[in-house]
């Protein structure tokens, strides 16, 4: 019989393993997010693969190699489960920030409802004053980023001092789920909603918020990924508004009372799937024709429409679809339609439709941010995930087509899902969702600073309102040598990635959760 005594000694745990993966963990996130030539969500994603490969490692060593008895390993991997499961069952993912990290929230949370006539707001100016005031000339924001599509506005003058004027909260109330903005006519913002299996165009008065009239199609969108709802802004032109759903659903509707005056969907009449992130091209409506990216192939990438009828115009393209929305311009004397697709900028006739110029573009990662022409006959594109920006020329080519030529190249403006704006030879926007302008001359980077996320902002002369990610409203003076913040307001408390309108004073901006109204401190018109 041994004694005890005799009986082996256990051996101490062994540490060094561990202790060498957890710094060689740490240490290469450290370096990963040290990488600024790397965008931001690939950091992100290389540091969760890191980190959970590394917890991987850790649960090897434990389970095989720490030298620990069973009953305590099995403990450890008892306990690590079950704070696992607790954590899944406490909590769900109900999306991602701009840079691919999750967003958690309890599973007892809940949204507020959203009744089917939502009571109007207490507006903070008289009614007659507001109506007059939204009814003036300058009022109307009828399309996504504003009458000419492309961010900027000259009116109203925005009155920079927030300190002694800040904007004031019109109302703020519950909305359905979307990534679309409002358009504005005539004192009526209208949007798009999800709410529950139907996808709706709602119709408020801008000045209370009271919603005047819905319309419902049976469609549902949602990915954990992308979110929930439709996407695209409402069109306006005369007394029709033209909406487009994220499964396809284009509608034409009547602005006074929506009813429905013809409807097609574009996935059927491409024979396209639904993109990844649904469609998300709002329509453009021009020379009586309603113009929607749809990606299908052969011959079907761009399809145009009768605006008062819905008969199909038009259809040309070959090119997968992206998530940008149409543009026109005039380059090289031709006006044409401008579309940021998969794997290729093209441009179309405005007539016919045919394709009268393509670039390559990228190798097939998502396309957002709306071009940007600079005089007469350039254009500047860029995209995010470490893509950055393009300014091309574009002249006259062999058989009436025309030909375009890469003037420089710059990595200084990712532009992932936010505009791009130009002002007196420079560009202005977010870079991988951090404030910079370059020089129009050669795209090299003037300044970068100021991270505001992947958020939405219009420019009005020197002045950015700017809706970042956070929900935050900010005001900043742009100017080549450096910009200045002038305020910020918080509007909201989650994600925004929704674009923002302004008629007049009012200020419409929402995400999918809630809408608001702001009274915005602007200067007499100089008209």
């Amino acid at each position: 019989m041994t004694s005890s005594s005799q009986l082996p000694h256990p051996k101490p745990i062994r540490w060094w393993p561990a202790l060498l993966i957890a710094a060689t963990s740490i240490g290469v996130v450290v370096w990963i997010q040290s990488r600024d030539d790397t965008p931001f969500q690939h950091r992100n994603l290389q540091s969760i693969k890191t980190l959970a490969s590394g917890f991987a490692l850790l649960l090897v060593w434990w389970t095989g190699f720490s030298r620990t008895n069973r009953k305590t390993r099995l403990a450890v991997l008892a306990a690590i489960a079950g704070t696992v499961g607790a954590g899944a069952g406490i909590f769900r993912i109900t999306g991602v920030s701009g840079d691919l990290l999750p967003i958690l929230e309890p599973r007892w949370s809940r949204r507020h409802a959203i009744p089917q006539e939502l009571a109007p707001g207490t507006p903070q100016l008289s009614q007659t004053n507001l109506i007059a005031l939204t009814a003036s000339v300058y009022a109307d924001f009828p399309q996504f980023l504003g009458p000419q599509r492309s961010a900027v506005l000259n009116e109203p003058r925005l009155v920079p001092d927030w300190k002694a004027n800040p904007p004031r909260l019109q109302w703020k109330q519950p909305i359905g789920a979307a990534w679309s903005g409002f358009a504005v006519m005539g004192g009526r913002a209208l949007t798009q909603e999800q709410r529950g299996e139907e996808e709706l165009v709602t119709c408020y008065e801008a000045s209370t918020g009271r919603l005047l009239w819905s319309h419902s199609d049976p469609a549902h969108f949602q990915r954990t990924i992308a979110g929930e709802g439709p996407r695209c802004t409402p069109t306006i032109v005369g007394n029709r508004v033209y909406t487009l759903g994220a499964l396809g659903h284009l509608n034409c509707l009547d602005i006074e009372s929506g009813q429905r005056l013809w409807r097609r969907n574009i996935a059927s009449d491409a024979g396209a799937n639904v993109p990844d992130w649904g469609f998300s091209g709002s329509p453009l409506v021009i020379t009586g024709r309603v113009h929607v990216s749809a990606g299908g192939k052969p011959e079907k990438s761009m399809l145009a429409y009768d605006s008062e009828t819905g008969y199909l115009v038009w259809a040309a393209g070959n090119s997968s679809i992206s998530y940008s929305s149409p543009f026109v311009a005039t380059l090289a004397d031709v006006p044409q339609i401008l579309m940021f697709n998969s794997k290729r900028v093209t441009s179309h006739d405005l007539a016919s439709g045919r394709v009268l110029w393509e670039y390559p573009w990228g190798v097939g990662q998502p396309h957002v941010a709306m071009p940007v022409p600079v005089g007469t006959n350039r254009v500047v594109f860029s995209s995010g995930y470490g893509v950055g920006s393009e300014l091309l020329e574009i002249s006259p080519g062999a058989s009436n087509s025309l030909a375009a030529h890469r003037v420089w190249r710059s990595n200084r403006m990712k532009a992932k899902f936010s505009n791009l704006v130009a002002r007196e030879g420079f560009l202005y926007g977010l870079d991988d969702g951090v404030l910079a302008c370059i020089d129009l001359r050669d795209g090299s980077l003037r300044w970068k600073e100021g991270r505001y996320g992947h958020g939405q902002g219009l420019l009005m002369g020197d002045l950015y309102l700017l809706m970042a990610e956070s929900g935050e409203l900010v005001l900043l003076r742009l100017a080549p040598t450096a910009p200045e913040e002038l305020g910020r307001f918080r509007v909201f408390g989650a994600k925004t990635w929704n674009p923002i309108a302004i008629a007049g004073p009012l200020l419409l901006v929402r995400n999918d959760r809630e809408a608001a109204c702001l009274l915005l401190p602007v200067q007499n018109s100089s008209r």
